[in-house]
């Protein structure tokens, strides 16, 4: 009878988990539709497999050894070998299923605005309602420095006075994809005035995290600039555009002319809400994809639903989840709005000197990033 109960135990025991990691993926410089993916396996075996930075789909444990295998570049047929011989299936049921999960995804890549729940039968999770070993993304305010002429109330500089050096800086974003947080965005004040920008671009670049940058700066202006920017490795921008400086309009054609998936950001006050319609239009036809409103007075937001019913007629859509840095551009202390439902879980915020907030403009420090354990960082955000 001994062998028989061996048989049955090894044949009806549960799978072992793959072990808890971060793992990307790069689509070749040639394919179609490039695409970027990260897959975030946590200790009980499932899965978070986040696309291009913006979609975040929750994986059970054999669609996340599915995604292991993508990420991991391995060929369909060794794909379905190594899953049929985990989970003892037939290697033809486990290639169509691996083959089917892969399909369902490049649809969503490759089909815009899709909703993953609707159409792609994957199981639907109310935003931010999972427990999470980590967050989604990390905002790296790099200083509160402000460009010449511009008022510094707009930024907390008397708060903060210590600002980072490059090396520290690396070590945060190196400590932050050990812990599995495969997405920064840099912001500010002006992160441009910061002449490692690129250099701390490229490190992202280098250990494999996605990287976006909040900027107003008129740099971007410069062709010669944003290449500099872009070879280093960037991925989204998101534009804090002046409408009334013709330079500023400059620095987002230039953008949207190299490829760069890039965001638009607009604060509506009493002075610009009369012609924002105007702005929007003329973003239209520039192509722009993404915009993201604010107001900065009662009369901005009053503006701000008639707007976005514009966007929509235009073609644009909405980012809403983004911060925006310190500026004239979008005074924070007078920012109308309510509270975005995933700070302090889907992302974590980290001033110039590496202390952590809930997210910018919540003063409550949780550690720092540079000098606490990340697991003590963790657990004060996650009881909060």
């Amino acid at each position: 009878m001994a062998p028989l109960i061996k048989f049955l135990r090894d044949r009806f025991q549960p799978v072992a988990a793959l072990p808890a990691g971060v793992h990307h993926y790069q689509s070749r410089p040639d394919s179609a539709a490039p695409f970027h993916l990260h897959l975030r396996l946590e200790a009980d075996g499932s899965g978070i497999l986040i696309v291009n930075a913006s979609t975040i789909l929750h994986l059970n444990q054999t669609a996340a050894e599915y995604a292991h295998q993508w990420v991991n570049d391995s060929t369909p047929e060794n794909a379905a070998k190594a899953i049929a011989a985990r989970y003892r299936v037939n290697k033809k049921q486990a290639m169509h299923d691996y083959l089917d999960f892969i399909q369902r995804v490049e649809t969503m890549l490759n089909t815009p605005d899709l909703d993953p729940v609707t159409y792609l039968d994957f199981a639907r999770a109310e935003p931010y309602s999972k427990e999470l070993s980590a967050p989604y993304r990390l905002d790296c305010a790099l200083t509160y420095r402000l460009p010449e002429g511009e008022n510094v109330h707009y930024a907390p500089v008397e708060r903060v006075k210590n600002e980072l050096s490059t090396e520290e800086w690396k070590t945060i974003l190196s400590k932050a994809w050990e812990a599995g947080i495969p997405h920064v965005v840099f912001t500010g004040g002006e992160p441009a005035l910061r002449e490692d920008l690129p250099a701390l671009v490229a490190h992202t670049q280098a250990i494999g995290q996605v990287c976006g940058l909040l900027s107003g700066s008129l740099r971007l202006a410069s062709a010669d600039y944003l290449k500099t920017i872009l070879d280093s490795g960037l991925d989204h921008l998101m534009f804090l555009l002046q409408p009334g400086r013709e330079e500023s309009w400059t620095a987002l054609g230039n953008a949207m002319a190299s490829d760069l998936s890039t965001t638009a950001h607009l604060t509506l006050n009493r002075e610009l809400a009369p012609r924002a319609g105007s702005i929007l239009e003329r973003l239209a036809k520039m192509e722009v994809r993404w915009l993201s409103l604010s107001a900065s007075d009662p009369e901005g937001a009053e503006t701000l639903t008639v707007l976005r019913n514009r966007a929509a007629e235009l073609g644009l859509s909405l980012q809403w989840d983004l911060p925006v840095p310190y500026s004239p551009a979008n005074p924070i202390s007078q920012e109308i709005g309510t509270p975005s439902t995933g700070a302090g879980k889907a992302w974590l915020y980290v001033e110039p000197d590496g202390d952590v907030l809930p997210e910018q403009g919540v003063n409550r420090v949780l550690g720092n990033f540079l000098h606490d354990p990340w697991a003590r960082i963790w657990a004060a955000a996650r009881s909060k």
